[in-house]
């Protein structure tokens, strides 16, 4: 089996090294394994005949049988089309050509019977069908052509060498007659039966030419199981040879965190938080490496989480570091943890591509010496020159923002024994999501705000009500409070959006002429874009105008009020990450949503659900239905998302499914010994293009 998927594509009949170069360039198409999973992206139901009488602009298509009435030649130029009127006993309908006019015209004949199949259009007040598929009635039609034809995507280049949707159609064709009976299962029979899925080789035949529209969605639900089977399959036992052979440093002592938790921490934890940290001491102490993803929303409290984290590691003994994708969050880090250290005598350092070079030295020369147990930084943080004397704890920031190969550097800074790793992410990840991308690290999620912490209250208004708006800022002002409004930079319209940002800002100064207020845009200069922030987080300015550079990194605690304009053009994870730059101390605080009176379907969704909850799960899980997984930040790198049938925003029952059958095996059988595994076993073997993973830091 694995020879012949392997076979180069220009073997098979109807290819030739021509069609093979093209096949190759164009769709990635190198053997008969790449064609088998070319699958088609829809099917035309050609199952039912319409008659003209029902024919409606909303249908995706139409299979029409009529006699051709009149064919004429209209227009002149590029404006020259042709039209035939096709009949039935019930009226007729314009068919409707622009380009291959005069082969067309050659082919089509008075009077004779047609089977007809197109994308109904309203024209004016007419519906008519434009360059439909044609071809005469023969006896014998029905049971020959009718049924439910795959559509294959295709190109031009291809499509002039006629491997058009039809011509790659004949090549799976020809596919599956020369292999199709050595299609091979790669599912345990009782997964099969469990189930009641189908076996592969009818799921393939099917999901290329369905028998009908049962046996299609029986076919699509297997291979989405296969899918996501082996994506989970291969996760676990990852997660599995990493707690085998990945040892971990043991950490037992927790005398600063008992020091800590008795005379020095300022508040109260919640129950989530203290759930969380049991859940990373439950690791640290456990002998093998930690690999464990810590979710929270905005606000939650992640970074003292952290900070105990870290003081379990030095109290050990090892230093502990964090590494975040911006300077502004490595200081706003540095700052938050310093107030904690300094009650606890413990040294803490910060490590930037500005830090200058004497402090840069010295601090280099205590983590090498491990004087300095705690240091922040930025990627600064995984240069050579930066070696750590004894690093237990690696603590990763909004890891998204990091590549695979500048986290791994990280943890090979100490090799005898890998450093327990701590992966946090502000962005709310939906369980599916996290699932796969994360499949194969423990995760810790932090449901809770803080005591004392009010929800955010949300509010949509139109641009007409803009003097309401600015009165209600003027009130929080006068409260001693500080407020953002936020503008969108698009790089499609960055000159468009860039006039916006700077009229915005000479509206909020008319309208504000005794506020000190702050500008903030990414074509400042870093130090200039610093400057303002601290402005603004020191009080000295009270109003800040901003793109979203300002998402991640600005901790105000008296800034009460979000103003997001244009919030229509912002996908939901981002305006709920804009919204929890406020919130942040006691007094009650304001989301509020300017937008244009036309909006979308999809942006009125969006404004409500941010309106009605500040669940970020929920909002996370709403934001994967409407984009798709493929543009989620950090899926693009992971590579673990290459599905091709699967969602796994629609799918989720299946991938719970998937998930549960890998786990199962794998707990009865972990090596997949046992003979009923042995072609799962192999598939896996076959399928595997990435020897080396990273699922040591994530």
């Amino acid at each position: 089996m694995a020879d012949i998927l392997d076979t180069k594509i220009e073997y098979l009949k109807g290819v030739g090294p021509q069609r093979a170069a093209l096949l190759n360039a164009e769709l990635k198409i190198f053997t008969y394994g790449d064609l088998l999973e070319h699958y088609p992206f829809r099917h035309e139901d050609r199952t039912k005949f319409y008659t003209i009488a029902e024919i409606t602009e909303d249908l995706p298509g139409v299979q029409l049988r009529g006699c051709i009435e009149s064919i004429e030649l209209q227009g002149e130029g590029s404006k020259k089309r042709l039209i035939a009127r096709l009949a039935d006993s019930t009226g007729e309908v314009e068919l409707v050509w622009f380009q291959g006019i005069q082969w067309i015209a050659h082919q089509l004949k008075i009077g004779i019977e047609y089977v007809v199949f197109g994308k109904p259009t309203l024209f004016g007040r007419k519906i008519s069908i434009a360059h439909p598929e044609i071809e005469p009635y023969l006896p014998g039609y029905s049971e020959q052509q009718i049924g439910l034809i795959p559509i294959y995507h295709t190109t031009e280049k291809l499509k002039k060498h006629f491997l058009d949707s039809k011509g790659i159609a004949r090549l799976q064709k020809h596919l599956l007659e020369t292999i199709g009976e050595r299609i091979e299962e790669n599912l345990p029979p009782y997964a099969l039966e469990k189930y009641k899925l189908l076996g592969r080789k009818e799921a393939i035949a099917n999901l290329h030419f369905p028998k009908s529209a049962e046996l299609l969605k029986k076919a699509l639900a297997r291979m989405k199981f296969e899918e996501f089977f082996f994506i989970q399959l291969r996760l676990l036992m990852q997660m599995k040879a990493r707690k085998e052979h990945n040892p971990g440093k043991v950490f037992r002592n927790l005398s600063l965190l008992h020091d800590f938790y008795k005379h020095h921490l300022p508040f109260t934890l919640t129950d989530a938080q203290k759930r969380v940290i049991k859940e990373i001491y439950a690791d640290m102490k456990s002998g093998r490496q930690m690999n464990r993803l810590l979710q929270g929303d905005v606000g939650s409290g992640k970074t003292i989480v952290a900070f105990i984290a870290m003081l379990i590691a030095i109290s050990n003994g090892a230093q502990a570091c964090l590494m975040v994708p911006t300077e502004i969050l490595a200081d706003q880090h540095y700052q938050h943890l310093k107030t904690f250290a300094n009650r606890m005598g413990v040294k803490i350092g910060k490590l930037t591509g500005s830090t200058k070079t004497a402090e840069r030295q010295q601090l280099l020369e205590e983590l090498q010496n491990g004087s300095l147990p705690i240091v922040v930084g930025t990627h600064a943080l995984i240069e050579d020159r930066v070696q750590f004397n004894n690093l237990g704890l690696c603590i990763i920031d909004e890891q998204h923002r990091f590549g695979v190969a500048q986290r791994a550097k990280l943890w090979e800074k100490n090799q005898a024994v890998y450093p327990h790793i701590l992966v946090m992410t502000a962005t709310p990840i939906p369980r599916t999501l996290a699932m796969t991308l994360y499949g194969d690290l423990d995760v810790s999620i932090i449901d809770q705000l803080p005591a004392g912490r009010k929800p955010i209250q949300t509010v949509h208004f139109y641009e007409a009500h803009r003097l309401k708006v600015f009165g209600f800022i003027k009130q929080q002002l006068a409260k001693g409070r500080q407020a953002y409004v936020v503008y969108p930079l698009i790089e499609e319209s960055e000159k468009i959006d860039y006039k916006n940002l700077m009229d915005g800002y000479e509206s909020i100064c008319r309208a504000f002429p005794d506020v000190p207020v702050s500008i903030v845009h990414g074509k400042m200069r870093p130090q200039d874009k610093d400057y303002e922030m601290q402005r603004f987080a020191k009080g000295e300015t009270k109003i800040m105008v901003a793109t979203t550079v300002i998402e991640v990194g600005v901790n105000v605690p008296n800034a009460t009020v979000m103003v997001i304009e244009n919030a229509e053009r912002f996908g939901l994870a981002q305006l709920h990450q804009l919204r929890g730059r406020v919130g942040r101390g006691a007094e009650q605080s304001y989301c509020i949503l300017m937008t244009d009176y036309k909006l979308s379907k999809e942006a009125k969704l969006r404004i409500e659900t941010m309106v009605r909850t500040n669940n970020g799960f929920e909002i996370a899980d709403i934001d994967l239905r409407l984009r798709g997984p493929g543009d989620i930040e950090g899926t693009q790198q992971s590579g673990i998302l290459d599905l091709r049938l699967a969602d796994i925003s629609r799918d989720q029952k299946i991938l719970q499914a998937a998930r549960e059958t890998a786990q199962e095996i794998l707990a009865q059988d972990p090596h997949l010994a046992f003979p009923e595994h042995q072609p799962t076993l192999q598939y896996l073997h076959r399928t595997s293009k990435q020897p080396q993973r990273w699922a040591h830091i994530s």
